[in-house]
């Protein structure tokens, strides 16, 4: 199938088109039918009527934008006319709620009259939180966009300017930062002064670049005085065009290439020479952003000039300029305060934002993501990647303190902290959930060992959890070795400690307890020595020996070679007989605890009884009160086996040692997670609501459970996490990603608090 076969078959199947409304509210009831519709909703429309503004408390107003176009300039494809542009504006919608969680509206106007374009906004204004213009032709979308900022006192953006000359202004301030240029001295050449080309040249004039500095081309070449055109009586007159006129005898593009430090390039596929690059200054940097093909090709220009900075439209090419690195967050933003404009204040502060972002450590979970190992600042990535999703959070909160600082916040933001935080739980709830797992881990910071310490994500991870606050990082393993590993990567091992296991101060002393603790079981000196140098025994020893408050191991390794070395050494806590491993799965309305995911593979009623009790303590750990579900094939003994038996056996353990923990089973998963099956068929149960605790029967079960919600149910999985040792030990799953090492780190962090608090 082609790409083009394949995108109609995208567009067509199995729903035509790309977006739907969803409702936010139940409608299930009659109850719920009389608030959503009458007589209920009366009561919010009268509060409206007495106070406009609290339209945002009681509408979707503050979270809805409209993506309005009447088709005249569309991608690359010119004027299609406003039903052709409509896959377009859908896709707008699909991005606008993919990367910042704003509700969108497509509006295609059958009309190329500026006013009635203008008109329709105006009426539309009670409906909506912002308007995004979308492919209008120049110079059209000029006034349109002029007037209506003028006269609405909501967002109004065009992205076809604005949006390339963020992003590609971000790119030029990290370009000039490398190549060591100030932007009060580069010479700017633009080519194409319909609506992006203008916004680029007024953008980067905002940004620094002096006027005088600029050549802008069209078709026709250089736009000059003189020109008949640029003559306010001629027919194409075009002010915003005419602007740029300049005084000057250069006349070709080729002539306004020579010397020039900079070409930013909106117009059509090869215009560009490679003698034209040639002729350029040192070091150019190149923005050829036509789409889908640049003025010139990247190979071309990287073989005039092997000190080129090239930036493209496209994904196959480093530093793709990339709208929607801009648009979402921008609104994101300018919605969160009730902006009434946005002005060049925001603009420059999200094209900011998004350069500095670039220079930070970039999350292996990005590089996955475009397939590579390893993405920094230079020449190849100037501005983030699309896909980075703290393009929200970096962007859209730069915006909100722009439009707080300059006035035109309705809703001023007081805690950019708090705000910060909201933005995460747009990213996923799982975010939400150990943001507060992360507050308490800040409260007492501890020590957390860490055996593969010369990892890469390891070292990532570490770098993060002393940001957080979360703790101090103890990486195991050879010094010099995790010193080179951390240079290459470019990680501040500053506040991160390092231990080596043989040379370590304590080495014979905890060689000896090792052995007083197993020498009934064979252990000798020497056996304990050998075991003791290797990091995945030495980090064990370090909690048991308080060296350590937490240790996290099992990066490289399979998961019972893991938690061996602890099991051997970590006694277990008072009262406790098994270790065990669950994981949190988080979904869009409810959190889910899920055991035995990792350690027991075939519990007896005991054993199962004691996963559900500690489980039950995982939950109100997270400030959840737990509701246990003892899972199987059999609902209450509708099936006479023995494997249904022992579940239930062990809801009668926990019934007689624990009467006020409300437990049931054994049940089927629906029958504990759907509570009209529960009250028709089984109103005696003592679970009344859906069950937040789910523990399976076997490891098998549980194991596939959490992996098949995973992958298949779009949970969210946090974990595994180890309850049962008396200290705070836990295993990853090999291969976990920066993202998992910090949430399982916190996790780590806060259990060993208690265990320090409840000391005597």
């Amino acid at each position: 199938m082609t790409l083009n076969e394949e995108a109609l078959e995208y567009h067509s199947r199995p729903r035509v088109g790309k977006i739907e409304v969803i409702a936010t509210k139940p409608c299930v009831t009659q109850r719920d039918l009389s608030l959503a519709y009458t007589p209920g909703v009366a009561e919010p429309c009268l509060r409206i009527k007495e106070n406009p503004d609290d339209v945002y408390r009681y509408t979707a107003k503050g979270n809805l934008v409209a993506v309005i176009t009447n088709g005249t300039a569309v991608l690359g494809l010119g004027n299609i006319g406003p039903m052709a542009g409509k896959p377009v504006m859908e896709g707008k919608g699909v991005l606008f709620k993919r990367f910042a969680d704003v509700d969108v509206f497509d509006i295609e106007l059958n009309t190329e009259d500026s006013d009635e374009i203008i008109q329709v906004c105006r009426l539309l204004e009670p409906t909506f939180g912002g308007i995004n213009l979308e492919d209008i032709a120049a110079p059209a979308c000029f006034y349109i966009e002029e007037t209506l900022k003028k006269e609405l006192k909501i967002p109004v953006f065009h992205d076809d300017q604005h949006g390339t000359a963020i992003i590609s202004g971000a790119a030029l301030l990290n370009a000039c930062e490398i190549v060591g240029k100030k932007l009060e001295d580069i010479k700017v050449v633009y080519n194409g002064a319909g609506a992006a080309g203008i916004a680029c040249a007024n953008f980067y004039i905002s940004l620094g670049v002096r006027p005088e500095n600029v050549l802008m081309c069209d078709s026709k070449g250089i736009i000059y005085e003189g020109r008949e055109d640029i003559d306010p009586e001629h027919p194409r007159y075009n002010k915003y065009k005419a602007a740029y006129a300049i005084k000057t005898d250069r006349r070709t593009l080729a002539d306004a290439m020579e010397g020039a430090d900079a070409f930013c390039g909106v117009s059509v596929a090869d215009c560009v020479t490679q003698d034209m690059i040639r002729s350029m200054s040192d070091n150019p940097i190149v923005f050829a952003m036509a789409n889908p093909d640049p003025e010139i090709s990247y190979p071309d220009a990287v073989e005039a000039r092997s000190d080129v900075i090239m930036a493209t439209g496209r994904s196959d090419y480093p530093n793709q300029v990339n709208n929607v690195l801009g648009f979402p967050f921008i609104f994101r933003g300018a919605l969160d305060v009730h902006a009434t404009t946005i002005n060049e204040a925001m603009k420059v502060a999200a094209a900011r934002a998004l350069a500095d972002l670039a220079k930070e450590d970039v999350p292996e979970v990005v590089c996955h993501a475009y397939g590579v190992d390893k993405i920094e600042f230079g020449r190849d990535y100037l501005i983030p990647k699309p896909f980075d999703p703290r393009v929200l959070l970096w962007e859209a909160s730069a915006v909100a303190k722009a439009a707080c600082k300059t006035g035109v916040a309705r809703k001023p933001i007081k805690d950019f902290d708090a705000y910060w935080e909201d933005l995460e739980r747009r990213l996923g709830r799982s975010k939400e959930v150990m943001r507060q797992v992360i507050h308490k881990a800040k409260r007492t910071p501890v020590k957390i060992a860490f055996p593969e310490g010369d990892n890469e994500n390891i070292l990532r991870a570490s770098v993060r959890i002393i940001e957080e606050g979360i703790g101090t990082p103890v990486l195991l393993g050879r010094t010099e070795l995790i010193q080179q590993a951390a240079e290459m990567l470019g990680v501040n091992l500053n506040g991160i400690e390092l231990i080596e296991t043989s040379s370590h101060p304590r080495f014979d002393e905890f060689t000896r307890k090792f052995v007083e603790m197993r020498h009934r079981k064979g252990m000798t000196i020497r056996e304990a020595e050998r075991l003791l140098s290797r990091r995945h025994y030495f980090g064990p020893m370090l909690l048991l020996m308080n060296e350590v408050d937490a240790v996290v191991s099992g990066q490289d390794r399979h998961y019972p070679e893991a938690i061996r070395p602890a099991l051997r050494i970590i006694p277990l806590a008072e009262g406790t007989k098994h270790v065990l491993g669950l994981h949190m799965l988080v979904f869009k309305k409810e959190i889910i605890f899920l055991a035995d995911t990792t350690v027991n593979i075939e519990p007896d009623a005991e054993t199962l009884a004691e996963i559900a009790v500690c489980t039950a303590e995982c939950a109100r750990r997270f400030d959840i009160e737990p509701r246990i579900a003892m899972l199987s094939f059999s609902n209450f003994g509708s099936v006479r086996d023995r494997r249904a038996q022992v579940v239930a056996e062990a809801v009668n353990i926990v019934h007689r040692r624990y009467p006020d923990l409300i437990i049931d089973g054994e049940m089927q998963a629906n029958t504990a997670l759907d509570t009209d099956i529960l009250e028709k068929r089984y109103p005696f149960s003592v679970l009344k609501e859906q069950a937040n605790v789910l523990i399976c029967p076997s490891l098998a079960s549980g194991n596939i459970a959490y992996k098949l919600l995973s992958e298949l149910g779009g949970a969210e999985a946090i974990g595994p996490i180890l309850t049962g040792f008396s200290k705070s030990f836990h295993v990853l799953q090999r291969g976990s990603s920066v993202d998992e090492i910090v949430n399982v780190a916190a996790i780590a962090a806060v259990q060993a608090q208690k265990i320090n608090a409840d000391k005597p």
